[in-house]
């Protein structure tokens, strides 16, 4: 089943790319630090709140991408994101936030150490601006290198 083989793809995978478009079809991508995945849901953090957020509010519709190296496919999510942005949830999200950023920052400061290359920047808190998008995954698309592709939807909506 392609939506399990994404999801554990997703759990070993610090950033994915989003796309968004204004209602007008201007276009907008960049990577996302994903947070954490649930179901058949991505949790993404939106650090800056610019271009993405202001599309997702206007159209709420991404479009995720990633390439497996190992595969040599590339995978494409489709589907309708729910902004999170303050409430019990967002504080409960806040929390594991600060928990993924401690890690990442150790596994950079052991990875540095143990190369001996030297990091500038750590971040071990929070910006003091950003959102949750919750990602609904209702269509996935793998594109093998052969140039086949698969796509599967799912309807759970939970």
């Amino acid at each position: 089943m392609l939506t399990k083989r994404v999801n554990e793809f997703l759990k070993k995978r610090t950033f994915l790319n989003v796309a968004t478009a204004t209602l007008d079809g201007k276009p907008n991508t960049v990577s996302k630090l994903i947070l954490k995945v649930e179901d058949n849901f991505i949790y993404l953090v939106d650090y800056s709140i610019g271009r993405t957020y202001t599309n997702v509010k206007a159209n709420p519709q991404v479009s995720l991408s990633f390439f497996d190296v190992e595969s040599l496919s590339g995978y494409q999510i489709n589907g309708p994101v729910e902004l999170i942005e303050k409430g019990p949830q967002f504080d409960a999200i806040k929390a594991e936030l600060m928990e993924k950023e401690i890690s990442l920052a150790t596994e950079r400061i052991i990875k540095g150490v143990s190369s001996g290359h030297s990091h500038d920047k750590f971040e071990l808190a929070p910006p003091k601006h950003f959102v949750i998008f919750k990602v609904r995954m209702e269509e996935i698309a793998e594109v093998a290198y052969s140039g086949e592709i698969k796509r599967e939807k799912s309807y759970q909506k939970t």
